[in-house]
């Protein structure tokens, strides 16, 4: 218990289950070990889009990809993720669905079950099949520049 306690206090800063930062980080966390492995340049890409979207230092996005594994360990579905998106202004949903082509892409491969799972996602937090589909198209031409 002391060991639980000490934990509690020692953490950066304290998240709950609300906070959007942690569904967001639990998502591209699971979002790039859904093909059955996590690459380098996923974790790489993952740490980048939270430490720009939310304007963390490199402290506290690490202290939130930690949670955001745990927290995605003990999920059985997205729901428990997307919940609290939906409240989240259209821009910043949009900007999620974003960040997660951007991981997609991060290993040169698109695997289909990172398609379906941010069509999933993309579907649970009423971002459009146009949007997500624009998104995808402008990320991996994207990527693909940027390999050449």
């Amino acid at each position: 218990m002391f060991e639980a306690l000490s934990r509690l206090f020692s953490q950066p800063e304290r998240r709950d289950d609300t906070d959007p930062r942690l569904s967001v980080a639990a998502l591209l966390v699971h979002l790039a070990a859904v093909d059955g492995s996590m690459q380098d340049s996923e974790r790489q890409t993952i740490r980048k889009a939270l430490k720009d979207h939310y304007d963390l230092d490199d402290v506290r996005v690490d202290q939130l990809i930690r949670d955001a594994a745990r927290r995605d360990a003990d999920a059985v579905d997205f729901y428990s993720f997307t919940s609290g998106i939906t409240r989240l202004e259209m821009e910043d949903r949009i900007e999620i669905i974003r960040m997660m082509w951007t991981v997609v892409f991060a290993d040169s491969a698109n695997h289909e079950l990172e398609d379906n799972m941010v069509w999933r996602v993309a579907e649970l937090i009423g971002v459009s099949s146009r949007d997500r589909t624009i998104l995808r198209n402008k990320i991996r031409g994207e990527a693909a520049a940027a390999r050449q």
